[in-house]
């Protein structure tokens, strides 16, 4: 299991100045922390963080902190400047001979059932699996009708739109079309998409992805009012 640990996290630079972004804190926890919850409590148990920016904190944290029972995070420094195709490229002598790996961003966090996105993965046979999702509009909406009057107002919509959410699924063959340095949304993921080897996994529960400052107050709000949907270590 590859997180991608290695960003300055520059949209957040309130926090980012003197620590790495997935070291940002979400109820007391690094953000990091959180996703490997997401992924331990679902059967996982091996996870190598590519880290780069202020990649020491991580690992310090990474070494410090109590993990479930079996679960065993490594730290690799892949860089400062690597992109993130490029970083899981440069784990490929760390994801064993065969088999499927998964990968996802230190950031995002989602009530998504894993098994499910693994089962879908060995399903349709191919190279890639990429989870989608529809994220509410930073906005509200005003709802005209054809000679402009407004009927109405919708409070932070859903996208209509499917967009990237990480929880990634790879077999050994994708990594053929990665480089040291391929960013992972651009050419890797377009040449898998153009030879038939990238299927969407669509997930329609809670997803966030902590971009901002403002992403992280809301994150912090939610565990605070005791409604993060992400934790799902209390659920299982």
């Amino acid at each position: 299991m590859v997180i991608l640990c290695g960003g300055r996290g520059t949209r957040l630079q309130e926090h980012t100045r003197e620590i790495p972004k997935p070291l940002v804190e979400i109820g007391g926890e690094p953000i990091v922390g959180h996703v490997i919850r997401v992924y331990a409590a679902q059967g996982f148990e091996r996870f190598v963080l590519a880290t780069g920016y202020k990649g020491e904190l991580i690992e310090y944290y990474a070494r410090a902190a109590h993990w479930p029972g079996g679960v065993t995070v490594e730290c690799v420094d892949t860089g400062v400047q690597t992109p993130t195709g490029g970083r899981i490229k440069l784990l490929e002598g760390r994801l064993g001979v065969a088999g499927t790996f998964c990968a996802t961003y230190a950031d995002g966090v989602a009530d998504i059932d894993l098994n499910a996105l693994l089962a879908f993965h060995a399903g349709h046979g191919r190279l890639a699996t990429m989870t989608v999702v529809r994220p509410e509009l930073q906005f509200g909406v005003a709802e005209l009708d054809g000679d402009g009057r407004v009927s109405g107002f919708r409070e932070k919509p859903r996208s209509e739109h499917w967009v990237n959410g990480g929880f990634f699924c790879f077999e050994r063959g994708a990594l053929e079309h990665m480089t040291r340095e391929s960013v992972l949304e651009r050419e890797p993921l377009r040449e898998l998409a153009a030879t038939d080897e990238l299927r969407a996994y669509r997930h329609a529960g809670f997803w966030e992805c902590m971009d901002t400052y403002k992403d992280a107050v809301a994150l912090n709000d939610l565990w605070a009012a005791g409604q993060a949907p992400w934790r799902v270590w209390e659920q299982v």
